[in-house]
């Protein structure tokens, strides 16, 4: 009846270029003299210096992060609260329901 059509494989109609062979470089070792004079020593961790810049940047990051956490743990509880008084509600219409139901037989 309906034969679904196979499609064929198009043939490539460029010349393909086969991939340019890469030849491996010698790696030849240089001579390193030591240094005539020792380096200075470095400090192993550098001094944080906070400017008054820095410190109210810092201090509205931490604000805004703070309110931003606030804002989801009150939404949640929020939810919770809701969730709670509907679940309540739906409790009491349905023991009313049972109630009035077994009192009418």
């Amino acid at each position: 009846m309906l034969r679904p059509k196979i499609p064929t494989m198009p043939t490539p109609t460029g010349l393909a270029t086969p991939p340019a062979v890469v030849e491996p470089t010698t790696i030849t070792p240089s001579a390193t003299t030591p240094p005539a004079t020792p380096a200075p020593a470095t400090p192993s961790r550098p001094t944080v210096q906070l400017t008054p810049g820095t410190a109210l940047a810092l201090v509205g990051g931490t604000t805004a992060v703070v309110l931003v956490l606030g804002a989801v743990l009150v939404s949640m509880l929020l939810a919770v609260a809701i969730t709670g008084a509907s679940l309540a509600i739906c409790a009491l219409v349905i023991r009313s329901l049972v109630h009035a139901d077994a009192k009418r037989r």
